[in-house]
């Protein structure tokens, strides 16, 4: 009849075969939320949680300028970090109000660093609701300056910027205004 013997290559070739195809399974089942071009949480593809600042950003119809510059300068990963943050964000009519080709020329490569700058400019790192924004109230910036906030005719200006709109995300608040902040 038939002879038992134990075949250790076979089990290990079993073994690993099994490995093999749950760890490639487990990768296919990770990957399939993330992005193909990944930037840490910011390539994280998720329509169930409430959104975060970029994800406010990059689905709004007016800040189509600003989710481009925002991935032009490379910081997505700023944007998706717990915070909490505070984001003046300029409307698209404010990068259109810009002196010709301005935009433009921020969008190059060889500019990545000062469109960084600009933009890291309109960040505080904080959660500041409207009712803080008190006249005279100062903001430190993510940059290292300050602006300030002024009260007019019952409107909200921060630097000069007037606030249009907030929004609240879950690392932080969006405050949508009408000018970018050049220094």
């Amino acid at each position: 009849m038939f002879k038992k013997t134990f075949n250790p290559v076979l089990l290990f070739t079993i073994i690993g075969f099994l490995a093999f195809a749950c760890t490639n399974k487990n990768q296919q089942s990770s990957s399939s939320n993330v992005s193909e071009n990944t930037l840490g949480q910011a390539g994280v593809v998720d329509e169930v949680s409430e959104p975060n600042i970029l994800q406010i950003a990059q689905s709004s119809e007016d800040h189509t300028t600003l989710a481009a510059a925002i991935e032009a300068a490379g910081i997505q990963k700023v944007l998706v970090n717990a915070g909490p943050l505070t984001v003046f964000a300029p409307v698209n009519e404010a990068f259109d109000a810009l002196p010709e080709g301005t935009v433009e020329e921020l969008l190059k490569p060889e500019n990545k660093k000062k469109l960084a700058n600009i933009l890291t400019s309109h960040a505080s790192p904080s959660s500041l609701k409207m009712s803080q924004l008190t006249d005279g109230f100062q903001i430190y910036l993510a940059t290292g300056q300050y602006v300030q906030v002024e009260k007019k005719d019952g409107e909200t200006y921060v630097n000069g910027a007037k606030i249009l709109g907030t929004v609240s995300a879950t690392n932080g608040i969006i405050h949508v205004v009408d000018k970018v902040f050049l220094f």
